[in-house]
């Protein structure tokens, strides 16, 4: 599939790809998207920009994926089904490529009442398995959900979302064939903080002929206190092994120890054949992102 996306080019040559996110701010300071991306212009192959991440109303993906893409970044926008019945994400679908938007990452999204408005109501009038099947029906056969025919269709570079360390290998594996197989592209996962760990993941991802239909970009990040740590090793998905955790108890910079060995998952990951890139997430430090990357040798 071929599409006007830089990020997927990049991906079919071969060449392993960095992502990373840009959380857009609870204002109307589209500057402040502007300052984030230009950090990563020439470092990143592509860009996040969440919608409404954690229910918490902020500045539009759309507009965001709009002022990143001025400031040099390719943007990937997420769409998610929380908020939106078919006819909204459709509609915006459709703005979305006409604005020049060439990425999509398809997401169910956090419940609202998790977010800063708990009273709101939840729509989730389509899944991210029918999200999926509507990119792929937009693009191979222009037409919308109904059936109905469009003049020129959009023609998205689609993806997913996984979580490779929650549960059975058998069980994530199903599920992302099944999203291979509705139209995903590529995938962008959780967290991973121990490589051994993943290793019976990704040998299964490439012995089942999927790294040959869609590229997974393993989702990494700098800890930046063993707090932090702690509480990110609740979270669904998420294993912070207790290596980790020692690390950052003992070390005298505990941010620094964070960056270093992040650094070493991301070498650790080069290593392994089915890994297509890095999708880099920063929690509460994007600002640490444009040197990881530099010093993890993946731009020069």
């Amino acid at each position: 599939m071929k599409t006007d996306s830089a990020l997927e080019a990049r991906l079919q040559s071969g060449q392993f790809a960095v992502t990373a996110e840009i959380g857009p701010p609870k204002s109307a300071e589209g500057e402040v998207v502007r300052r984030k991306a230009a950090a990563l212009a020439g470092l990143v192959d592509a860009a996040n920009v969440t919608d409404n991440q954690t229910a918490v109303v902020r500045l539009s993906s759309i507009a965001g994926a709009l002022i990143a893409k001025q400031a040099g970044v390719e943007p990937i926008v997420q769409v998610t089904c929380r908020d939106r019945n078919r006819i909204a994400i459709q509609s915006d679908l459709l703005g979305a490529y006409a604005l020049g938007l060439r990425n999509v990452l398809a997401m169910t999204g956090d419940a609202a009442k998790a977010g800063n408005h708990p009273d709101a109501k939840d729509v989730f009038d389509l899944t991210t398995a029918d999200l999926l099947r509507l990119l792929r029906r937009m693009r191979d056969e222009g037409a919308f959900l109904n059936g109905e025919v469009m003049r020129v269709a959009p023609k998205f570079f689609a993806g997913a979302t996984s979580a490779p360390m929650l549960g059975p290998v058998d069980k994530e594996l199903a599920r992302l064939q099944e999203r291979v197989d509705l139209g995903a592209d590529f995938f962008q996962s959780q967290f991973v903080f121990d490589v051994a760990a993943f290793q019976p993941f990704v040998q299964q991802w490439v012995d089942r002929g999927l790294a040959e239909r869609a590229a997974f970009l393993v989702g990494v990040g700098p800890l930046k206190s063993l707090a932090q740590a702690q509480h990110m090793n609740g979270l669904p998905g998420v294993v912070v092994p207790p290596d980790v955790l020692k690390r950052l108890a003992d070390a005298s910079d505990p941010q620094q120890e964070g960056v270093d060995i992040c650094l070493e998952v991301i070498h650790q990951l080069r290593e392994l054949p089915g890994v297509a890139g890095v999708h880099i997430m920063a929690v509460a430090q994007e600002d640490v992102v444009p040197d990881l990357i530099r010093a993890a040798k993946l731009r020069g």
